[in-house]
């Protein structure tokens, strides 16, 4: 009984007795009954071994050593096609190309076939396409997140906060507070009397024209004229009924001098000169520098450094 079982157990799993093997020749089976029934045992091996190849836990030598054994077999089942053929039976050798989804031919359907490929591009492919899909949430999301701070007007940045007032009042008092603050603090270390009142804190007003220091005067030693608008036209009724002809100098007139002059006036040891912008030299005066250089270097290459210095 155990040799039959095992007999039977062999005869399924494709392995037989030593008298009924599978012939290593196609061309040596004259029976077409015969290769028939090799050619699906050849078939069961080959489904059995692509099953097994599917398994997410073999490692990749174990992966390529099943592989090349089912391209061996393949390649012996087209071996007995061919005989079956040559005996006179069916021609299972179809040349019908394997087509995707979109209709294209399957690359791989010839040669070397990769098996174990067939799963994993599948489940690649939607694992592509879910990862796809995620990202492509979350940047929906992030983007409806961060989209009602985009097109924002001047009051989200701030911009508007100093308009009606409020503000200005506020930062005013507490500049007050830290001034009497300090101001006691400084009393105490020095051990000065605290009966006297704290004088206010001293602010600069910017509305009225700020005086003129030393520093601040012309390239020739005039003064620069900072007065207000009132009092230029009674120095000009003054002129006028003095019979003076005298001209305003380019100084006075020149808003950048004004500006650097009322800018100097609050910084001792700086000039209105300092403060002033560059002077860019002039389109004319740029061409004569290059054509100057461009001469010199003409010189330097026809005639040499000696007759150049020369």
């Amino acid at each position: 009984m155990l040799y039959r079982f095992r007999e039977a157990q062999a005869a399924e799993l494709g392995l037989g007795t030593r008298a009924d093997r599978r012939p290593r020749m196609a061309s040596a089976c004259k029976s077409l009954r015969e290769c028939e029934r090799w050619r699906g045992e050849i078939l069961r091996e080959i489904s059995r071994k692509v099953s097994k190849i599917q398994d997410a836990g073999l490692s990749d030598y174990e992966v390529r050593d099943l592989n090349d054994e089912i391209n061996k077999i393949l390649r012996e089942k087209r071996h007995w096609e061919n005989q079956i053929v040559a005996l006179g039976g069916a021609n299972y050798r179809r040349n019908v190309a394997m087509l995707d989804d979109d209709g294209k031919e399957v690359p791989g359907t010839k040669g070397y076939k990769f098996v174990f490929l067939t799963s994993y591009i599948a489940t690649s492919a939607q694992s592509n396409e879910n990862s796809k899909k995620s990202e492509e949430e979350e940047e929906n999301q992030a983007f409806a997140f961060y989209k009602k701070f985009m097109n924002q007007g001047p009051s989200y940045f701030g911009d508007l906060d100093e308009n009606d007032g409020r503000l200005l009042a506020y930062e005013r008092s507490a500049e007050e507070e830290d001034w009497e603050d300090a101001y006691s603090n400084l009393r105490e270390s020095l051990g000065i009397s605290t009966d006297e009142p704290i004088p206010k804190l001293p602010r600069s007003d910017h509305t009225s024209s700020p005086p003129l220091v030393d520093g601040a005067s012309g390239a020739h030693g005039d003064d620069v004229d900072m007065a207000s608008p009132d009092g230029d036209s009674n120095s000009k009724q003054q002129n006028q009924s003095d019979g003076s002809t005298s001209t305003p100098t380019p100084l006075a007139e020149d808003p950048a001098h004004a500006h650097a002059a009322a800018a100097a006036s609050y910084i001792p040891f700086l000039r209105p000169e300092d403060l002033l912008p560059p002077k860019l030299p002039t389109r004319q005066e740029m061409e004569t520098v290059l054509l100057a250089l461009r001469k010199k270097a003409l010189l330097e290459e026809y005639f040499g450094e000696e007759k150049t210095s020369t």
